[in-house]
């Protein structure tokens, strides 16, 4: 057995069940070390991208971390914005880096790269093999690294030579442990003495808080006088609809935000950080509330639903009722808008399925139709860096092979990834992909309008119109190999929608704003 040989082995051995791999020269013995163990699935991207986006969308409906294996650093680098993005959801992930042969990375050659300082501002663990006897022992450590309550991400670099090299007497790898959750009463305590105080308060919900056993509690709790209830503005994945209660997401906009918060006289942190706002605006804060005013239920990684659960009981809460009402449906032979496509959408979820949200056109108008769609869930993104969409939606239909996923998808973001359409097409995975055309960054001509601009100019339009050309969405899915059509009205997209989730097969539609 060679080092490659035992990573793969430990790898199957850690129930690590994908590799989403962009492999280069470095790792031509990890690939074809995989032919020795029929149990372990890699799965071939185009994109860096795409292999992180993936593992992503898979850690976060697993709670399991995937790998992923990319080519030296500027290969990894290629993935770095989706792994940021994995970062702020803190999913679990271990990173596989090939790298030059220990013997040759000194002389510079061309490709050689400082992987450590690409790695660490998005890896909780860092680590170089030294030797090819402790590779498995490396990987173990590098999936325990990751695979925590507060989930992380890990990277682990593997000289070319050490993959290679034969090994009669590896050094023991270890265990992986599976993490456990906890809450601590201390916390329950302190809001429920606020509570039973008439305390006016507002939670922010996120983590495990928004799973349906967090849902429900907070259903509960959101009966209450004085207490309402948000879901973090960028849940890692949100459970919607099947009667679950209605967790609006915190505003995005600063000044929506604080207005909401400056209501209450305490903001009640439950499986989230402090409130900051996504971006500095001149003479708004960055604290959404000040810090005087944040109670922490449960940290991020803590047993949010437990804390939850604990203090609903202690204040006595009502029981959960399940929310009432009805999907309001648009005009069917109207026009398709953001908020009528919310709807249209909301109406056609199967039962079950998984709705990986990028963009901010369709976006939050189908988060509040969803309301009162059948029970499904809901993938944002939540470190802003754009591209995810697709790639999240990809790994999430390879968790749950044979569920539906629908990727609801602006253009301009769709095309940072859109080799993801391969791979999708290439495992054959029931996902529909939407893609709102109006040819623009719809979010950067909203903020030239808060930064004060009135009119747009030729230059301003120069860098926020996608519409010269326009992209050829149906020619593009057919040259990935997916089917697609184009609607425009209400009734040709709920149709569209019947036809993609009832294909349970690759379906693209551009839907034309």
């Amino acid at each position: 057995m060679n080092g490659a040989e035992l990573l793969i082995k430990a790898a199957v051995e850690a129930d690590i069940e994908y590799c989403f791999a962009n492999p280069g020269t470095t790792e031509m013995p990890l690939v074809a070390a995989m032919e020795s163990e029929p149990r372990f699935r890699p799965v071939l991207t185009m994109f860096e991208g795409v292999c992180t986006g993936a593992a992503d969308g898979y850690g976060r409906v697993t709670g399991r971390p995937a790998m992923t294996l990319t080519h030296l650093g500027p290969g990894f680098a290629n993935g770095i914005a989706n792994l940021h993005n994995a970062r702020r959801a803190n999913t679990p992930i271990v990173n596989v880096v090939g790298d030059h042969a220990s013997w040759h990375v000194n002389y510079d050659p061309p490709l050689a790269s400082d992987i450590h300082s690409l790695a660490n501002p998005v890896s909780k663990w860092v680590r170089t093999s030294k030797t090819a006897e402790s590779v498995a022992a490396d990987f173990v450590d590098a999936v325990n690294a990751a695979w925590q309550p507060f989930g992380a991400i890990s990277t682990l670099v593997l000289p070319m030579d050490l993959q290679a090299k034969p090994i009669e007497n590896p050094l023991a790898a270890g265990h992986v442990n599976a993490p456990v959750r906890r809450f601590f009463s201390d916390g329950v305590d302190a809001v429920a003495k606020k509570i039973k105080a008439g305390k006016r308060l507002v939670f922010i919900v996120g983590d495990n808080g928004v799973t349906e056993a967090g849902l429900r509690a907070a259903g509960r709790l959101a009966q209450l006088p004085n207490v309402k209830m948000f879901a973090e503005t960028f849940p890692r994945i949100s459970h919607r609809g099947g009667g679950l209660p209605d967790l609006d997401r915190l505003p995005y906009f600063p000044e929506v935000a604080i207005k909401e918060l400056d209501q209450y006289d305490e903001v009640v942190c439950a499986g989230v950080p402090e409130p900051i706002s996504y971006f500095g605006y001149e003479g708004l804060p960055s604290r959404l509330a000040e810090q005087d005013r944040l109670v922490v239920l449960a940290e991020v990684g803590h047993d949010v639903v437990g804390a939850m659960e604990a203090l609903a009981d202690a204040v006595s809460a009502p029981a959960f009722v399940e929310l009432q009402g009805e999907l309001v449906m648009p005009d069917a032979d109207a026009e398709l808008t953001p908020q009528s496509i919310g709807q249209v959408v909301s109406a056609g979820l199967p039962h079950d399925c998984i709705v990986s949200v990028e963009g901010g056109t369709c976006g939050y108008p189908f988060f509040t139709a969803s309301a009162h769609a059948v029970k499904h869930r809901v993938i944002t993104n939540t470190g802003g860096a754009i591209g995810q969409g697709i790639p999240a939606g990809f790994g999430a239909a390879l968790a749950e092979r044979g569920n539906t996923v629908i990727c609801l998808q602006s253009d301009g973001s769709a095309q940072y990834t859109i080799q993801t359409l391969w791979s999708i097409a290439r495992e054959n995975l029931p996902v529909v992909i939407l893609i709102a055309a109006n040819h623009r960054y719809g979010i950067l001509q909203n903020e030239l309008r808060r930064y004060g601009v009135t009119e747009f100019g030729p230059q301003s339009l120069s860098l926020t119109e996608l519409d010269k050309p326009k992209v050829d969405w149906q020619s593009l899915a057919k040259a990935y190999g997916v089917d697609s059509t184009a609607v425009k009205t209400n009734a040709e997209l709920a149709r569209a929608m019947k036809t993609g989730t009832g294909s349970k097969a690759p379906f693209l539609i551009e839907m034309c704003l």
